[in-house]
């Protein structure tokens, strides 16, 4: 009988721990910023092409967003919602740009953190 009554507070203690474990949010152990973003100007197409890296094998970790600017002005905000590729991947944008202009590009992870990369057109 006194074998019984010992294991209640144990059923109860690993039930509590268990129902704690449901309360963590894991997704956050897994999210980080981007590893790298690279920006590159082709002024004959007017194109900027912005190459990043961001491991992520999971669905609900993503970069969800790439801003945009021109000599300090944003000139772009794009939304997603995944990622094309679950380590580098790149996308392209159209825009104006001149000789003199500095362009900066934010990636944003929609979990944790971003990465800015900047260049002057030359």
């Amino acid at each position: 009988m006194k074998k019984s009554k010992a294991i209640y507070p144990l059923i109860f203690a690993t039930l509590l721990f268990f129902m704690m474990l449901l309360q963590i949010d894991l997704r956050e152990a897994y999210a980080h910023p981007p590893q790298d973003v690279q920006i590159a100007y082709d002024v004959n197409t007017q194109t900027l092409t912005v190459t990043i890296t961001h491991k992520s094998g999971f669905g609900f970790h993503y970069i969800n967003s790439v801003i945009v600017k021109k000599n300090g002005v944003v000139v772009s905000t794009n939304k997603y919602d995944k990622q094309p590729d679950p380590a580098t991947f790149s996308y392209t944008y159209k825009m104006a740009a001149g000789k003199g202009d500095n362009i900066e590009v934010t990636a944003i992870c929609n979990l944790s953190g971003n990465k800015t990369a900047t260049i002057d057109v030359k």
